[in-house]
């Protein structure tokens, strides 16, 4: 499909645009929220600093991107006709194709002409006695909106400089992130990969054959599961399209928003059985071990210790090589508690002689030097390429870096470096008209199908004004009451859970200084539906509006 739809007119920096609702992204977040506030006939539009539409999508093209979520449930369930007229080729397809669905949502709801891209939201600032929000970019655009609403993505803040010196490398520094549109060349190099979560087991087990010598740095190793990813016929295909709508009616009430959920008791099974469904699961070839074999491995540390060693076994059966299972398997927390990621032979990446694993958690990278990398023993790497999979600022990165002012100039930066709090995910108190979604306190990322999440909040967030418009109110803030209570019950499941207690970007571990708190409600999906419609239902306890 053709994506030259027009854009909208910019604004120049000498006149202010009025909006009701401004959204910041154009990710699968951004044009849903479009699409439903244009549909309430509002004058609304998405602005996002890349260059096309698909946020995620758009900027992890990295060698390897893919989803790992099942392709036909990583989709948009409020069209029957927008979800059977495009079909996926793989059960996991990657990045181009991903890419490219972007696109036809956008063409085919005709949302380019209220999004303009390349654009960078520098400044946020509410304005108190007119009750709206003053936003600024980085083309010198000033635009007043009633609503603003952020859909900037739970890991879209990349932590990019990392290590002293990177700016004296005599080559090229790629953070998967943000790899180059154009592509980068790597073939016959000799490139280092910093950093073994999801993103970097993409690019290793990808890259490997291509380059002359790989460098792996190794922090934190992670438990990980193979991936099966057959090509789909059309008999696939019509299969999957006709589950519309039990999908649509079951995936947002799972505990995952997955299409699988936890069916088994661990005490109700003898450790026969139990080994004979973690083996049927394994097979499966995808998170289903993580997210629907026994929900015990998240609050029982027996239980957890029993299903990682299952997965260890599994891992060192295929390593073999000892020093290789040190570096490459976990033994310090339980399976789960990290980001599980999937893999194609990634392992088996390792056997490769032009493969080379350099353990770093004792021995540290401390600078980065004209000729490559130096660990805290003295020993240099030289390298031509650096990839850097190191993470994000998750949950919170993607707003503090814009200057968002609430009531009073309270700026969220400051806020959030003292106490990252929410109401639901929803909204923060002090930030009246705010309206958030893929932000902390909400199932985001975390044991979450993204899209699955995503529509749900954005549609809480699109019947939410409605209702203001119906009955005549222009303002709603959460109390601090009301979010002092969100925040108390996210903190009792969260502390009830292996999870807060193992260091990982869900917690913010990964970032110095970050306040610790688990980043996602990890409650449940279908649990954290029930608690925001009920509290809509309710008027919207919790919240003021006047």
């Amino acid at each position: 499909m053709s994506t030259t739809a027009s854009a909208p007119t910019e604004t120049s920096a000498t006149e202010s645009l009025e909006l009701d609702a401004l959204i910041i992204g154009a990710g699968v977040a951004g044009l849903y929220q479009l699409h439903q506030l244009r549909e309430q006939g509002l004058r609304v539009r998405a602005y996002d600093t890349a260059g096309d539409v698909g946020g995620t999508w758009y900027w992890n093209r990295y060698p390897g991107a893919r989803f790992d979520s099942e392709a036909y449930i990583y989709q948009y369930l409020f069209s029957e006709e927008l979800y059977k007229n495009w079909s996926w080729s793989q059960r996991f397809p990657g990045q181009p194709e991903i890419e490219r669905w972007m696109h036809y949502v956008a063409d085919t709801l005709d949302l380019r002409r209220d999004i303009q891209l390349s654009t960078m939201i520098t400044s946020a600032h509410y304005d108190e006695r007119a009750d709206k929000w003053i936003v600024r970019t980085d083309r010198g655009e000033t635009i007043t909106t009633r609503f603003l609403v952020t859909c900037s993505g739970m890991l879209s803040a990349p932590m990019s400089y990392v290590f002293e010196g990177q700016e004296e490398f005599s080559g090229p520094i790629f953070h998967t992130s943000r790899w180059p549109k154009e592509g980068a060349d790597l073939d016959g190099k000799r490139v280092a990969v910093i950093g073994v979560g999801a993103t970097g087991i993409q690019v290793i087990q990808t890259v490997a054959d291509k380059v002359e010598h790989l460098k792996v740095f190794i922090r934190t190793p992670q438990y990980a599961l193979p991936m099966k990813n057959p090509t789909f016929d059309e008999s696939d295909v019509a299969a999957y399209k006709s589950r519309f709508a039990e999908l649509k009616e079951t995936l947002p009430n799972t505990f995952s928003g997955f299409e699988y959920d936890f069916e088994h008791v661990w005490a109700d099974l003898t450790p026969e059985q139990r080994n004979d469904v973690l083996e049927e699961i394994y097979e499966n070839g995808s998170l289903k071990l993580w997210l629907a074999s026994f929900g015990e491995m998240f609050y029982d540390e027996e239980i957890s210790e029993e299903i990682s060693e299952f997965v260890r076994r599994k891992m060192r059966a295929r390593l073999q090589d000892p020093h290789l299972c040190d570096l490459l398997i976990p033994t310090d927390y339980g399976f789960g508690t990290h980001r599980v990621p999937l893999e194609t032979n990634y392992l088996e990446t390792y056997h490769r002689p032009n493969v080379e694993a350099i353990g770093v958690r004792d021995n540290p990278i401390t600078r980065i030097v004209p000729q490559g990398l130096v660990l805290a023993d003295g020993t240099l790497h030289e390298v031509d390429v650096i990839v850097m999979a190191t993470g994000f600022d998750a949950g919170t990165g993607s707003l503090t870096r814009i200057d968002i002012r609430g009531r009073g100039g309270r700026a969220l930066k400051d806020d959030w470096n003292r106490d990252i709090r929410t109401t639901m995910g929803l909204m923060v108190h002090g930030y009246p008209n705010m309206l958030t979604t893929g932000a902390p306190l909400a199932p985001s990322a975390a044991l979450c199908n993204m899209t699955t999440c995503l529509q749900q909040q954005t549609e809480w967030i699109a019947e939410c004004i409605r209702y203001m418009r119906a009955h005549d109110h222009t303002v709603i803030e959460p109390t601090l009451a009301g979010e002092d209570e969100w925040v108390a019950h996210h903190d009792e499941t969260a502390n009830a859970t292996l999870v807060s207690k193992t260091d990982s970007w869900y917690n913010g571990a990964n970032v110095p200084g970050k306040p610790r708190r688990v980043l996602s409600y990890i409650g449940g999906v279908g649990t954290y539906r029930e608690k925001t419609l009920a509290a809509a239902a309710a008027g919207y306890k919790g919240f003021q509006l006047s």
